[in-house]
């Protein structure tokens, strides 16, 4: 993976603000324990689209959303992001672009989705340095919550279900969870920069899922809470309930509390505008 010149310090204040510390190793263990801390600490939203913030794919811009700013992001965002700390980190990230399966079953745009790959080389008795290739995803909203083998194509148990990859037979894998499936990956290794047409894409065209809604979401320790608009969704112990927030002091404020994203005004839906959109 080509990523900018993150120093420790960089790295420290990322560390801070998921909560993890520095691991001792760059191995599974630790890679698990600081997906589940980015999950947990790092909102899936798309506020910026809504607030006129354009979304640049960029290391520093990630980092100073992320991290100085403390807000979250969409896929690009958050798994660039992650991907640029687990490399200063001392693991073998590759960016990988997928599909996403839409509610009919079709797929997205090529580049609709990125998800990192990250190779270990874990020391095993007779058999030193044996590659262990991982899929790690913190850009997905509702999905896992911890890494997966990506040389495994029997089922995988994970949280939030069970995961299962399976081959398409062109060099792709299709990854289910509860056998739906979520998403079509590309095992290529890509750069950040292309994903660039498909990232103006979300942002600007009226197909796009992200412009044309308004998502703040985070797990919590027996469910989930998520903010559309002014809709607030909190999931307990498989119950759901649903409160319509009333005014826009009762939006920032749950931004605030919920999420911990301090925001100067109300993130508006709107339509992308004509002009962008050939």
């Amino acid at each position: 993976m080509q990523t900018g010149p993150m120093h420790d310090g960089q790295a420290d204040d990322y560390l801070a603000r998921i909560g993890a510390r520095k691991p001792d190793r760059p191995d599974a263990a630790a890679l698990a324990e600081l997906t589940r801390r980015h999950l947990a600490t790092v909102p899936f939203e798309n506020l910026s689209i809504h607030l006129g913030e354009p979304i640049a794919l960029d290391e520093e811009a990630f980092l100073d959303k992320l991290v100085t700013r403390r807000r979250g992001g969409f896929c690009y965002e958050l798994n660039g992001a992650f991907g640029a700390l687990l490399a200063q980190l001392g693991y073998d990230v590759t960016l990988l672009a997928a599909r996403v399966f839409g509610p009919g079953g079709g797929l997205g745009p090529p580049y609709d989705h990125l998800a990192l790959r990250v190779d270990l080389a874990e020391d095993r008795e007779g058999d030193p340095g044996e590659e262990e290739p991982w899929l790690v995803d913190v850009g997905f909203g509702r999905f896992v919550a911890e890494p997966l083998r990506l040389d495994e194509r029997d089922d995988q148990t994970d949280p939030l279900g069970t995961v299962r990859l399976v081959e398409t037979g062109d060099g792709d894998l299709d990854v289910l969870l509860d056998g739906t499936p979520q998403y079509r990956l590309d095992l290529r290794p890509r750069e950040l920069d292309e994903f660039e047409a498909t990232c103006w894409f979300q942002q600007t065209h009226p197909t796009s899922h992200f412009a044309s809604s308004l998502v703040c979401s985070l797990p919590t320790d027996d469910g989930r809470v998520t903010l559309s608009e002014r809709l607030l969704v909190t999931t307990a112990g498989g119950e759901r309930t649903e409160v319509m927030l009333a005014s826009d002091a009762e939006v920032l404020a749950c931004y605030r509390e919920r999420f911990g994203i301090t925001l100067d005004r109300v993130p508006t839906l709107t339509a992308p505008a004509a002009d962008l959109v050939r």
